[in-house]
């Protein structure tokens, strides 16, 4: 399953108390679960929800008297859908545990316990998906089998599957060639039938090996007999495969019609690279197939080395075209004698060879790498009549159980060869995916660095974007946004470090360098002759300290500014979590004159209820409401709603990203008071809008 950052989970909430609903719903949101939720009142409403868009889960509370779960179960069962259902509970005892399982919920939760709750649903939300994707891996597998079956069919190979030693299927070249007319004369046959008497006793060894799940030999030379008795030498080719649906051995038998020991030469130059005698590429895929499936089987390690000599096409260029072959084949030579016995090498492309060690651990891996580099730089390529002081750069992977995929092994090695040949050759790296959680604790603490650097030293910045008011006096308003200046003179983005910075407590401190400037800058601009309304960004941290707003009122003193021109905004869902906190905040602030703005409103289930608790000055809709606004009636709808009660409760309302000129007019026509986004102007480092 995606992670939940890149998801949503659409959520049904089936409880009474639509406050119970909402503390639920800032939970998950806290926890970092994108939810989209949505509450039937009736059963009405729940049929409609059902029949609508793909839900992934539903939360019914025990105690529901409007939708008992009874109800709500039965109407779910009717649609056919996988659709788990958790149960909310305060407690759990044996009676409710055996009453929840007979109505197949999928989980119980305790309400109170909101971690417990995330836990439960970050379950039931990845069951879902994985069955999801192994139906739809199903699907995709049986499509795949049927066109197989059809190429199978076609094919002038003979071909034969087999199923504890009898046939299950066998393609018509295969019946042709054992002289039978249709499948029906060899079905549930034994594959002993078609070996010749002297091979019998070893090959019935093989079926047993076989049968215990021992892997096959890629290629076994025998004599097989025709339905006439005719012996003829023959080929024998084993893989693992299935069939409708039971696993099997896919068998390929060909008459060979010559020598045996020829086709053992042959098949060996049909594995090598003709110029460097080392393996081909896709002889070398499938032993890195092997191994790779290896180290997710049984946790295996192996290395895999690309290399690569640097400067090709000059070395090329001094050379001569005619000289490439030589090129290569000495490079090749050089590569072999860095190499152990039981190393496998191949020339993997026009210029590239790759290396397999078996059992490798990772300081083994770089040793080899190191190895390979240092045969390159220490002597000289012979090349015909000339010498040459030839370097290489390797990247290489230590293949394990956490990049147990070829793809994303050729990938990462592909990556260090580049790097590796990127800042001048003769480097070696060497990916190793146990490095890298202590790369991200580094990674971590260097960002946690440069946060205390940029609170102690100035290092953040403030963009300003205009809030246009869409009736009435223009007055002057800025959005306030936070930046971090990086390494390089760019500019960084607060969801770069803000997680860090909250997780290593922070953001209490970030708060009061963004109001200190906030303040600030109020006070510089009324110096100028402006009055001018900042909107700041606070964090719910500081909501549970005295010390912000105490460093608030000695700013305003320090900067001579009124607290009125200030607006610190907080999102709707953390103050439902933290609703006394905040309003005891609200309260104090006040007192200073400093005003506090709700963000993401209408996210909530029902979000003026909470104004009903929570005396916000100005409430900034949730930009998924202007997201495609000219074309989605129901947020059309919503915002009209909003901004009507917004009106009778003497509320200011804002709606950001704005996207286009049909926006701007849905939302004067709904009584909207203030519209910022980059369509009407970008943020930027100095406030120059001209309001007039």
């Amino acid at each position: 399953m995606q992670s939940a950052k890149d998801m949503v989970l659409r959520l049904l909430i089936v409880d009474d108390s639509v406050e119970a609903a909402e503390a639920i719903v800032s939970g998950l949101r806290n926890a970092g679960i994108a939810v989209r939720p949505n509450r039937p009142e009736s059963e009405q409403a729940l049929d409609d929800l059902l029949a609508g868009p793909p839900v992934e889960l539903v939360l019914a509370a025990e105690d529901c008297r409007t939708l008992p779960l009874a109800a709500v179960m039965q109407r779910i069962d009717a649609t056919g859908k996988d659709l788990p259902v958790i149960l909310l509970a305060d407690a759990v005892d044996d009676t409710l545990l055996l009453n929840a399982t007979a109505a197949g919920v999928a989980g119980i939760a305790l309400r109170r316990r909101i971690d417990q709750v995330e836990a439960v649903v970050r379950k039931e939300w990845t069951a879902l998906e994985a069955r999801r994707a192994l139906r739809k891996l199903e699907s995709q597998v049986r499509e795949t089998e049927r066109r197989c079956d059809a190429l199978i069919d076609s094919s002038r190979d003979p071909i034969a599957y087999v199923h504890e030693g009898m046939h299950i299927r066998a393609n018509s070249a295969y019946l042709e060639q054992f002289g039978f007319d249709s499948f029906e004369d060899i079905e549930g046959m034994s594959l002993l039938d078609m070996v010749a008497p002297q091979h019998v006793d070893d090959f019935k060894q093989l079926l047993k090996r076989l049968s215990k799940g021992e892997a096959p030999p890629p290629r076994l030379e025998m004599e097989a007999r025709t339905l006439d008795g005719e012996s003829f030498p023959a080929v024998m080719e084993f893989a693992a495969a299935s069939y409708e649906g039971e696993a099997c051995q896919q068998v390929i038998l060909r008459r060979q019609e010559f020598d045996p020991e020829l086709a053992r030469e042959v098949e060996e130059l049909r594995q090598r690279d003709q110029v460097t005698g080392l393996l081909n590429r896709s002889t070398f895929l499938r032993q890195l197939e092997d191994a790779v499936s290896d180290a997710a089987r049984d946790a295996g390690h192996h290395a895999l080395l690309l290399v690569e000599p640097d400067h090709y096409a000059k070395l090329l260029q001094d050379l001569g075209l005619h000289a490439a072959d030589d090129l290569i084949a000495a490079c090749a030579r050089r590569l072999q004698g860095a190499l152990g016995p039981d190393d496998v090498a191949a020339r993997f492309a026009e210029h590239q060879f790759a290396v397999l060690r078996r059992g490798s651990d990772y300081h083994g891996t770089v040793a080899l790498a190191e190895a390979v580099r240092a045969a390159f730089a220490a002597a000289v390529l012979e090349v015909d009549d000339r010498s040459l002081n030839a370097t290489a750069s390797v990247g290489g992977v230590q293949i394990g159980q956490k990049i147990a995929s070829v793809t994303a092994v050729l990938a990462k090695a592909h990556d260090g060869v580049q790097s590796a040949g990127g800042v001048g050759g003769n480097r070696v790296e060497i990916f190793d995916p146990g490095a890298v959680d202590r790369a991200e604790e580094e990674r971590v603490e260097a960002w946690v660095n440069r946060i205390r650097d940029a609170i102690d030293g100035d290092g953040f910045v403030m963009h300003y974007q205009p809030l246009i008011g869409l009736h009435g006096a223009p007055d002057e308003m800025y959005d306030a946004y936070l930046r971090m200046q990086g390494e390089g003179g760019e500019l960084v983005q607060p969801l770069t470090f803000l997680q860090i910075a909250e997780e290593h407590g922070l953001l209490w401190e970030i708060d009061r360098w963004v109001v200190s400037r906030a303040i600030a800058d109020i006070g510089e601009r009324l110096r100028g002759g402006h009055r001018t309304t900042l909107l700041v960004r606070i964090n719910e941290v500081s909501l549970q300290d005295d010390s912000l707003l105490q460093h608030i009122r000695e700013q305003l003193a320090k900067h001579g500014a009124e607290g009125h021109l200030l607006v610190l905004q907080l999102p709707e869902s953390k103050v439902f979590t933290h609703l006394k906190a905040a309003q005891a905040f609200q309260e104090r602030a006040a007192a200073l004159g400093v005003r506090v703005g709700l963000e993401q409103f209408g996210s909530g289930l029902n979000s003026f209820q909470l104004l009903s608790h929570f005396n916000a000055d100005m409430l900034k809709l949730d930009r998924a409401f202007t997201e495609e606004l000219a074309t989605t009636p129901e947020h059309q709808e919503r915002i009209r709603e909003i901004a009507s009660k917004a009106r009778e409760l003497g509320k200011q309302t804002i709606a950001n990203f704005v996207q286009d000129a049909s926006s701007m007019t849905i939302l004067f026509g709904a009584g909207i008071d203030y519209a910022q986004g980059h369509f009407l102007a970008q943020a930027g480092p100095q406030m120059d809008y001209d309001f007039s």
